[in-house]
């Protein structure tokens, strides 16, 4: 399979995905014709995810471009509000989600728009195919969130802040094998045999990197560095789920005031606690998917680039974080600290009650 002499349109070009598949095309062993990049063209006031992805359909079909790649997310599926966990699923996995969070909404009704578009007739008369790649969490060389967590934890005297419980199993992507994921559709989708089986279909995409808590994976890639991690919660899940709750509604109160962003929310608290693992056997067999860089190599070079430059800054040098992000970081650890030493004092006089866990 080749992408020789393709014309090939990256959109979200500048991005954290976008920038890792140029470069993958760029290493292409025969030359496309041309890569012509896409960003920032939309809005995000003007248009939803959903309505610039449909723009982008119809020119497809206006520009006889006849394959069309989405790029979906884990979201699309879950976890529902419950909580109800998935290990090893795949795309015969049935679960019940409909999801009420403005991101997972956007990305479901675009996957949806792309999958129902497959098989339209463009102008010249020839067939849009499209397909989907479903990305678990994707980390990486200027993850912006690991970069974030990294300034907390530098905030926390180089201990990362626990957000999700050790058993709320999931299985992040490494974004250089997501990248790859999507060169390996493109030329899959230009092979008859084997764009009959991919055509209108969506695919879970991870890779062999290890099973684990999403604030464990930020601690594995940067442990070597000196940074540890605290062992527990700041507070039992459920008390932190209905804290999550109180923010919320102090950000509603003040919304005719002042914009308040919660630091969390309920739904944000389920998604990280929610043990939620998926299998790529079936982009393998499709469509010949398999990871391009394996886990030591992903953690190597996240964890270098990552985690040498917040030493520099933990070690004397001037670190540039905003006053916004010093302030989020600080009254995190404060409430969490006076919420835990409650939680303990209650705990002296009364069992714990049945919950979620801890």
């Amino acid at each position: 399979m080749s992408l020789a002499g393709v014309s090939c349109l990256v959109t979200g070009a500048g991005g954290f995905l976008g920038q890792r598949i140029v470069r993958l095309l760029l290493e292409e062993e025969e030359a496309l014709a041309e890569i012509r990049l896409l960003d920032k063209a939309f809005s995000e006031e003007a248009l939803g995810r959903f309505e610039s992805t449909q723009l982008l359909l119809e020119a497809c079909v206006r520009c006889n471009v006849q394959h069309f790649i989405y790029t979906s997310t884990i979201e699309v599926t879950g976890p529902n509000c419950r909580g109800d966990p998935i290990f090893n699923g795949d795309e015969d996995t049935a679960y019940e989600s409909i999801s009420k969070f403005p991101y997972a909404q956007s990305k479901r009704l675009a996957e949806d728009s792309v999958l129902k578009a497959d098989g339209q007739v463009l102008k010249d008369g020839g067939t849009l195919m499209t397909c989907a790649l479903r990305s678990m969490y994707i980390f990486g060389e200027g993850c912006p969130f690991l970069q974030g967590h990294l300034d907390k934890c530098l905030l926390n005297q180089n201990v990362y802040l626990r957000f999700s419980r050790k058993e709320a199993l999931v299985n992040p992507v490494y974004v250089g094998n997501i990248a790859w994921a999507h060169v390996q559709a493109a030329k899959a989708l230009r092979v008859p045999q084997k764009a009959k089986h991919v055509r209108g279909k969506f695919y879970y995409i991870s890779d062999d990197t290890p099973h684990m808590s999403y604030a464990d994976l930020n601690y594995e890639l940067t442990k070597d560095l000196g940074f540890g991690i605290e062992p527990k919660l700041p507070m039992p899940l459920t008390m932190l789920y209905y804290f999550s709750l109180l923010l919320e509604i102090v950000s509603f109160l003040l919304r005719p005031f002042v914009r308040y962003i919660p630091s969390t929310n309920r739904h944000l608290v389920t998604l990280l606690n929610t043990p939620f693992t998926f299998s790529y056997r079936k982009a393998q067999k499709d469509f010949g998917y398999v990871p391009r860089y394996t886990w030591e190599e992903a953690k190597q070079c996240t964890g270098c680039r990552e985690g040498q430059q917040k030493v520099k800054w933990r070690d004397g040098s001037k670190h540039p974080r905003t006053l916004s992000t010093v302030g989020f970081a600080s009254v995190l650890s404060f409430t969490s600290g006076v919420c835990s030493k409650w939680w303990s004092a209650c705990n002296k006089k009364y069992r714990n009650p049945e919950g979620m866990g801890t």
